[in-house]
């Protein structure tokens, strides 16, 4: 599963309100219906983008139950 943009309005916007980790984007933990949390996840610009340790994103915007921000930063080229 690639990125993908989220259209949900409930998601689109509590994103409205909330600070930012850098410039257009915010680092944020997802916790799943299924009880599953997935860290380190970026939001960039409304975008799902990228999840630390993933290939691609591993969950679909259906499956998100909320999100907890935490502005954890890594080296991405790494």
């Amino acid at each position: 599963m690639g990125g993908f943009v989220l259209t949900d309005d409930r998601l689109v916007d509590w994103f409205r309100h909330t600070a930012e980790t850098g410039m257009g984007y915010v680092v944020v933990t997802v916790h799943l219906k299924d009880g599953r949390s997935i860290p380190q996840v970026v939001v960039n610009s409304g975008w799902v983008t990228q999840v630390r340790g993933y290939a691609s994103v591993p969950f679909a915007e259906s499956e998100i139950a909320s999100f907890e921000v935490t502005h954890d930063k890594w080296d991405w080229s790494a």
